[in-house]
């Protein structure tokens, strides 16, 4: 799949963008930063995230991915090299609870 068409939109504050920026670099994955300003919210991730208004959001061939989870099990998915994420259900399961258990702290 190609890497040219993948954008971060983030802001350099977020310990949730840094969280997919890393799993980027560990893959290898080239991606465009697009620096996001809270205070004024751009099209862009309005348009990417209309629920939750909040990054981060990966953007791939146009096509939005929200929440730091769900986007790092994409790209898991999505490039297999390189695995962040273990292929067995538990552990998946394990990982899953652990990182919303930190989100939650």
């Amino acid at each position: 799949m190609g890497e040219e068409e993948v954008k971060l939109v983030g802001a350099w504050f977020s310990p949730y963008v840094h969280r997919v920026a890393w799993v980027l670099k560990l893959k290898g994955i080239r991606y465009e930063y697009v620096k996001e300003k809270i205070n004024n919210k751009s099209s862009l991730l309005l348009d990417c995230n209309p629920v939750y208004k909040k990054i981060p959001v990966l953007v791939h061939h146009g096509k939005p991915i929200v929440e730091p989870l769900f986007i790092i099990e994409y790209n898991d998915e999505t490039w297999k090299h390189n695995p962040i994420l273990s292929t067995h259900p538990y552990d998946r399961a394990m990982a899953r609870f652990w990182a919303l258990y930190i989100d939650q702290m």
